[in-house]
């Protein structure tokens, strides 16, 4: 066998073990350790590879909508892109009392539903000022950020990768019309049991949760397989990752464009 073969050997074994591990964790295992499985993954295209194993494993792609995360730091950071179980995506107001997270974080964001099909060829030429007339509507969402790491958030940037973005849950408000606002003035307001609630204004880490459109399209397309009309994406938090405890409930509001709700 030559070096070439041997590795790529290694590569699929090791994203295969990682997504295992994962698969077992979310259903109802012990966490995976991830100081036993860092080695395993090499880039961000092996984390991307256990994506895809753990979400056809937990059935990712249902008949009808498609749902993702995406998100990033700043503009001139990498963004990175998770598809979502849809057995994880609630209604609000939606009921997680017994669902059995292991962490309990908080991201308030929008999320958007695309109007249109787009194939990978349309994604190649979309920018950010064109990809928004693919958007039919967006929705206040909660995004419960969830580990399947013993090590929890402190796990590597690539098995954290390589775990869904660790989502853990989405909760979607209702849908209303997509406009173009104001981001940097848009308020929102986070309410976390009976801690006092916090607002945050124009606090997206884009600028505008639109203008990963196209980075999330060409991402999704990669495989030349288009992404359907009613995809959901949602497109990073506005507050920051804030600690919830079991029993709390939480509302988060955007003025002017709704509200959701999830008992933990």
């Amino acid at each position: 066998m030559s070096a070439s073969t041997a590795d790529d050997t290694t590569g699929r074994s090791g994203t295969g073990r990682v997504a295992q591990a994962l698969l077992i964790a979310r259903r109802g295992g012990p966490p995976a350790d991830a100081a036993a499985m860092a080695a395993l993954l090499q880039g961000p295209g092996d984390a991307y590879q256990v994506q895809q194993q753990v979400a056809d494993g937990l059935g990712a792609r249902p008949a009808g909508e498609m749902f993702w995360k995406s998100g990033g730091p700043s503009r001139d950071a990498v963004l990175t892109h998770a598809p979502l179980p849809p057995q994880g995506v609630w209604t609000s107001p939606a009921n997680a009392r017994e669902h059995p997270f292991r962490l309990r974080v908080i991201e308030a964001e929008i999320a958007l539903r695309l109007g249109a099909e787009v194939s990978a060829a349309r994604a190649a030429s979309l920018t950010p000022a064109d990809a928004t007339s693919l958007v039919e509507s967006m929705a206040v969402s909660i995004e419960i950020v969830d580990s399947r790491w013993a090590q929890g958030l402190q796990a590597p940037p690539l098995l954290k990768l390589a775990d869904l973005q660790s989502h853990g849950a989405l909760v979607l408000g209702a849908w209303r019309p997509y406009e173009a606002r104001a981001w940097a003035e848009q308020s929102c307001t986070v309410a976390i049991g009976s801690g006092e609630p916090r607002v945050f204004r124009g606090t997206h880490s884009l600028g505008d949760p639109a203008w990963l459109l196209p980075t999330w399209l060409r991402h999704a397309t990669r495989s030349g397989r288009p992404v359907r009309r009613g995809t959901v994406v949602t497109t990073g938090t506005w507050c920051g990752m804030l600690p919830a405890a079991p029993g709390d409930a939480v509302q988060v509001r955007f003025d002017g464009i709704g509200e959701a709700f999830v008992q933990l």
